[in-house]
Order: C-alpha cells, then sequence, then structure tokens
C-alpha cells in the first residue's frame, strides 16, 4: 500500500494505485566504455567510469536531451568503490532507457578511523564526519570540472544528476546545498546540478540544520524510517550532527521549494540500495521534474511488504561501521 499525506501538483502520480515497485532483478553486468583519471590528490589518483546508452535507446525526450547520471557510491566513508556491483544493475537500466551514467572515485575520509558508541562517540568523531563529507564535495566538484575542460569525454558537464547511496548520499546532498548556497569553488561558472536522487543520505553539519540561501534542483529522497545508521530525521546534540530525509524534506517544504521523498515504512538502512527497487518511481523523476521542468511535490509513506530487506542492514547502527 501507498499513502500519500500530503501533496501538491502531483500530475506524475495520477495513477499511484496501479504503481509497480520493481524489485531488484538480476540481469547481465554492464561494462563502463571508458575510464578516465580526474584528479590526483592526497597521493591518490581518482577515476571516473562513463557507461554509454544502450545501442537503439532513446537518449532524446521531448526534444531534449537526457542528462548524465553521476553515482557516487556508498559505504561509510570507509570502504565501498565505483566498480560496486550492487549498482551495475541499475546502471543498465539507465543505460538501457537512454541515460550515460558517470560513476567515480572519492577519497574515504573516514578509512582507519574509529568512532566510539552512541551519541558521544558519534560527537567526538563530527569534526572527521564533516571533513569527509567536504571530502567528497570538492571530489564531485572536481569530477564535474574534469568533464567540463575535456568534451572529448563526451559527458555535458551542464546536464548532469546526482545520485548517491548512504555517503554517497549525504555527499550528493551537501553537493546541492553549496551550489544552492553559493559556495561552488571548484565548480564551471553558473553550474548546477540538473537533479538529485538520494537513497538514504542526509547532510552533516556542526551549525545547525541545513538551509538552501535559494531554491535548489530539483530533490528526490528515499529513506527508511527505521534506519540507525543514517539518520531518517536527526542524530546528534543542539546543533551539531546529521539531519537525514525527513529533516531535509520539512526544511524544503518550509522554504517552498518542490521536493519528493519516499518514506519506505518499518525499512532501515537497506534503502540505501533501492536504486533498481524504486526504478519506476526514477523514471517519471528524471523524465518528468528533471528533463520537463514540471515542478512536483511529494511526501509519500510506503508501506509494501514485498520491498526487499537485507538483515545485514536492516538493523544495522552506525557504530558497527567503525568496530
Amino acid at each position: 500500500m501507498i499513502s500519500i499525506r500530503r501533496y501538491s501538483r502531483l500530475t506524475i502520480f495520477r495513477k499511484m494505485g496501479g504503481l509497480l515497485l520493481l524489485a531488484v532483478l538480476s540481469s547481465p553486468a554492464v561494462l563502463a566504455q571508458e575510464s578516465y583519471c580526474y584528479a590526483r590528490r592526497d597521493t591518490l589518483s581518482l577515476y571516473l567510469d562513463v557507461f554509454r546508452p544502450d545501442s537503439g535507446a532513446q537518449t532524446v525526450l521531448e526534444g531534449k536531451p537526457k542528462p548524465a547520471v553521476m553515482f557516487v557510491f556508498g559505504g561509510g566513508f570507509v570502504s565501498g568503490s565505483r566498480s560496486d556491483a550492487s549498482a551495475r544493475k541499475w546502471f543498465s537500466r539507465l543505460t538501457a532507457d537512454g541515460y550515460t551514467v558517470v560513476a567515480i572515485d572519492y577519497r574515504l575520509g573516514m578509512k582507519g578511523h574509529r568512532v566510539g558508541k552512541g551519541l558521544l562517540g558519534a560527537n567526538k568523531a563530527l569534526d572527521r564526519f564533516l571533513l569527509s563529507q567536504q571530502m567528497g564535495v570538492e571530489d564531485v566538484f572536481s569530477a564535474v570540472s574534469f568533464l567540463a575542460e575535456h568534451p572529448e569525454a563526451g559527458v555535458p558537464a551542464d546536464n548532469i544528476v546526482i545520485s548517491g547511496s548512504s555517503a554517497g548520499a549525504i555527499i550528493s546532498l551537501a553537493c546541492v546545498q553549496a551550489v544552492a548556497n553559493g559556495q561552488t569553488e571548484g565548480l564551471p561558472e553558473g553550474f548546477a546540478f540538473r537533479g538529485v536522487m538520494s537513497f538514504a543520505g542526509g547532510i552533516i553539519g556542526k551549525k545547525g540544520a541545513p538551509r538552501f540561501a535559494q531554491a535548489p534542483c530539483p530533490v528526490l529522497l528515499f529513506h527508511g524510517t527505521d534506519d540507525k545508521i543514517v539518520a531518517y530525521k536527526h542524530f546528534g546534540f543542539l546543533r551539531r550532527g546529521i539531519w537525514g530525509s525527513s529533516h531535509i524534506a520539512s526544511t524544503l517544504d518550509k522554504q517552498g521549494y518542490d521536493h519528493s521523498i519516499w518514506r519506505i515504512d518499518g525499512h532501515g538502512h537497506d534503502v540505501a540500495s533501492y536504486m533498481d527497487v524504486m526504478w519506476a518511481v526514477e523514471k517519471a523523476f528524471l523524465e518528468r521534474n528533471v528533463i520537463q521542468g514540471i515542478p512536483c511535490r511529494v511526501d509519500a509513506l510506503v508501506d509494501d511488504p514485498s520491498l526487499p530487506t537485507w538483515k545485514a542492514w536492516s538493523n544495522a547502527r552506525t557504530a558497527d561501521l567503525y568496530r
């Protein structure tokens, strides 16, 4: 059952009762056509992979080119890979539908760092979490600039939707907030993302809840209501901590900015791997909100027992990642 708790201009979901949420399907692994070293930083070489649309796929909709989807992998800032096998099925779905996918490396700022239990431990580690988020933002901006400076890569830098899972979703949302707040150092002049798709993400800060000085690009949020790794609402102390999807959606709503949030009722951090599962929603978002520019505000509570769960992530807590 899918219930829409509040909405306006919900033109893309008029047939909500018949919407089928696709389960994870096995499919042949898609292969990157090219890989580029986009930056060298802190003795590391950072690469991006480009996955081209399938032969014969429609790359234009209503006379407008479909955007490239830049994917930022998850892993708690301690692990993960742009070649994550769990994301390849989703890449295949995107390329089959005419989208270019760009999967990027970024520096893992929490690698080798321990986090104590509970609020106290997380609070002590907050500065390092915040640094990790900022490092990821810097690396995403470098990847965008690389594409802008190298047109031979064939990925128009002015037509990018950023998307991330878990830590990658945190980085993606922080990138969008930075652009909305005019913090664009390292980006091409006048750059803006065309959209953002966040799977179990949030924004880390120590100066209060995130705000947006101007309207951000179209925002699509997915989050489990019982997520104990990336807070669904807020985890922290006073003005410090991480503000999750529910809080971000509330902020956007109060500021009058269009956004969509899909609250997966009773689920934990397994929603971080829902890229392929929620394809029907993403496709509508990309086609209507991003490409055609149709404004939409959705607040959906999804209660669907058939949605997949992964035991390792359903009940996992933040401290479990940093033992």
